[in-house]
C-alpha cells in the first residue's frame, strides 16, 4: 500500500503558488494575506496556521527559490569531476533554470528591495550568499590545489561566478532586447573560467 500523499506540504505549495502570483501582480507592500487566502480558497485564519505572516511566505519563497540550486551545488562538492565541469554542471542547471524563474524575477528584486529596511529578509539573504560561498568555494579550492586553476583567492573567485549569474539577470531585467540570461550566463562564466585556467 502506497503512503499517503502529505497534504500539509501540498497546501503550503498552493499557498506559495498563490503567494507568487499575488506579489507578482500587486508587489509586497500591496499584497494583503486576505488576497492570498481568497486566491488559495482557504479563510484567513486556516492561512495562518501554515504562515504567520507576510513575512514568512517571503522567506518560503525565498527558500523555495534557491533550494534546487544548493542541492546541485552541494552534489557538485561531491562529486570526482574536475572544479571546471563542477563548475560547468552547475551554469549548466542554472541557466535552464532561469527561463524557468524569469516570471518570478519581480519577487526576486523586491526582496532585494526588502532587504534593505527588512531585517528578516536581510538575515535571510544572508544565509543565502553564505551557504552558496561555503559550497562553492572548496569546488573552487579543489581545483587550485589540483593546479587545474591558477593559485588565486577561491572566496574573490566564487563572488565573482555569482555576480556574473545575478547581475545577467539584473541586466536582462534592464533591456530584454539586449541580454539572453542563459546565452549570457554561459559566455560570463565561460570568460571567468578561462581566466583563472592555470597557464601551461
Amino acid at each position: 500500500m502506497s503512503p499517503r500523499p502529505n497534504v500539509s506540504d501540498q497546501r503550503k505549495s498552493q499557498i506559495l503558488n498563490a503567494a507568487e502570483d499575488i506579489f507578482t501582480k500587486k508587489g509586497f507592500d500591496e499584497a494583503r494575506m486576505n488576497d492570498i487566502a481568497e486566491k488559495t480558497g482557504l479563510s484567513k485564519g486556516t492561512l495562518y496556521l501554515y504562515f504567520k505572516s507576510k513575512d514568512d511566505l517571503i522567506i518560503a519563497i525565498l527558500d523555495r527559490i534557491f533550494q534546487n540550486e544548493f542541492r546541485q551545488l552541494e552534489n557538485l562538492q561531491q562529486t570526482e569531476a574536475s572544479a571546471s565541469e563542477a563548475i560547468w554542471k552547475l551554469t549548466d542547471t542554472i541557466a535552464r533554470d532561469i527561463v524557468r524563474l524569469l516570471r518570478l524575477i519581480p519577487i526576486i528584486y523586491g526582496f532585494l528591495a526588502l532587504a534593505f529596511r527588512n531585517k528578516y529578509v536581510q538575515r535571510a539573504l544572508k544565509e543565502y550568499i553564505n551557504r552558496y560561498l561555503n559550497i562553492l568555494i572548496p569546488i573552487i579550492q579543489r581545483g587550485i590545489d589540483s593546479g587545474e586553476f591558477r593559485q588565486t583567492d577561491a572566496r574573490e573567485v566564487a563572488i565573482a561566478a555569482g555576480a556574473i549569474i545575478e547581475g545577467t539577470i539584473l541586466l536582462w531585467a534592464y533591456d530584454k532586447s539586449v541580454v539572453d540570461p542563459e546565452r549570457h550566463i554561459r559566455s560570463g562564466m565561460k570568460l571567468l573560467l578561462e581566466g583563472v585556467q592555470a597557464r601551461s
